[in-house]
């Protein structure tokens, strides 16, 4: 059997949705960027998506300063009107600014639009690029005044090979007065880490330990570049990982709850989905780091290995209590680091698990 060296992994062909040569493409040298130029779009293979079905995401977009009034006016050829979840004949003509570079707007057209996702920001719709024949995702998300939001001028300033790229983005009106839409027009990456690990549970089995590593080290990658920007994604869960099932590439989207965090500036508490949300958080940290970006893939890992998730509170509250169940009560200091008003909070004495216990059904591995 064919076997490629990644890092210390050694890979097995067999083990992959597509041949072990495919995993060439991946640079484990942790600099960030592909080794080839063919890594980033393989001949032949679809780009990356925006967001999984029936994925929540809190906050909105900003559009920032740059591009906007440019965009402004192409909302008749947009999507403000469109009302059909598919429509395979139409060409749609816009007049779009590029996701990274100068802003020069230019007419992009497509084709073959049809929701693939819906949730409280909007809807996500899949198209095909009429120049390049590629498929990309659009996010159409309404312009909320009241909401702060701030996807657009983050996505600009990413650049990485496992960060799904935005390659233009444009605005449209809706069907009331002064109603504003924020278009992203993404990668399409056809499938998520959630379907991946759902496909195996569904088998009853767990997902082969290779793709764990290889899944886990692209997701860390792709935290330590954002996080050396300043950015902390406050969203990591299952759903937005992004996999392409040829490749084993996957690409962390969804920047809608991501914010730029400055020391002492507060931050808001309630964010992060609930199975994955940091401890601090639980207990209203309002001056947290990136670090809980880290606690939620952590939490990622585990699921992978056990097969559901390792803290599936029912509430904000039970959440604490499903992490105490297993990682123990939490000392004193580490309370008042989280949060020194509940320094006397008394709390059940619980001792943690040993992961060797929680982990038990891998002992095999």
């Amino acid at each position: 059997e064919a076997t490629v060296s990644i890092g210390q992994i050694q890979v097995g062909s067999a083990l992959y949705f597509s041949p072990a040569p495919a995993l060439a493409h991946i640079d484990m040298s942790g600099s960030g960027r592909p080794r080839t130029s063919s890594f980033a779009e393989p001949p032949g293979a679809p780009g990356a998506v925006s967001a999984a079905a029936g994925s929540s995401v809190t906050g909105g977009i900003s559009a920032g300063k740059s591009g906007a009034s440019q965009a402004t006016g192409s909302s008749s050829t947009g999507f403000g009107n469109l009302k059909l979840a598919r429509d395979s004949g139409k060409v749609t003509t816009v007049v779009a600014t590029p996701g990274q570079g100068p802003d020069r707007p230019q007419e992009v057209s497509y084709t073959d639009i049809k929701v693939i996702g819906n949730g409280s920001f909007g809807v996500v719709y899949q198209a095909r690029l009429i120049d390049s024949q590629e498929m990309v995702a659009i996010k159409k998300v309404l312009q909320d005044k009241r909401f702060k939001n701030r996807e657009l001028q983050i996505m600009r300033k990413l650049d990485h090979c496992n960060i799904v790229r935005l390659r233009y983005f444009f605005y449209s009106s809706g069907d009331k007065k002064d109603e504003v839409y924020l278009n992203l027009v993404l990668d399409f990456v056809p499938e998520t880490v959630y379907r991946v690990a759902r496909h195996f549970n569904k088998a009853k089995t767990t997902i082969p330990i290779i793709y764990v590593k290889v899944y886990m080290y692209q997701l860390f990658r792709s935290l330590a570049y954002i996080h050396s920007q300043g950015v902390c994604h406050r969203d990591i869960k299952p759903q937005n990982l992004l996999v392409d099932p040829e490749t084993a590439i996957l690409k962390l989207c969804d920047f809608g709850s991501a914010k730029q965090l400055v020391r002492g500036e507060p931050n808001v508490s309630y964010i992060c989905s609930r199975y994955y949300r940091a401890p601090e958080l639980i207990f209203g940290a309002t001056d947290y780091t990136s670090n809980i970006d880290i606690w939620s893939a952590g939490c990622v890992l585990a699921e992978l290995l056990l097969g559901q998730p390792i803290f599936p509170g029912d509430s904000g509250v039970d959440q604490l209590v499903e992490i105490i169940k297993v990682l123990g009560t939490p000392t004193r200091e580490q309370i008042r680091e989280m949060n020194p008003n509940y320094t006397e909070f008394k709390f059940p004495q619980i001792k943690a698990h040993p992961w060797t216990k929680v982990l038990s059904a891998l002992s095999s591995i």
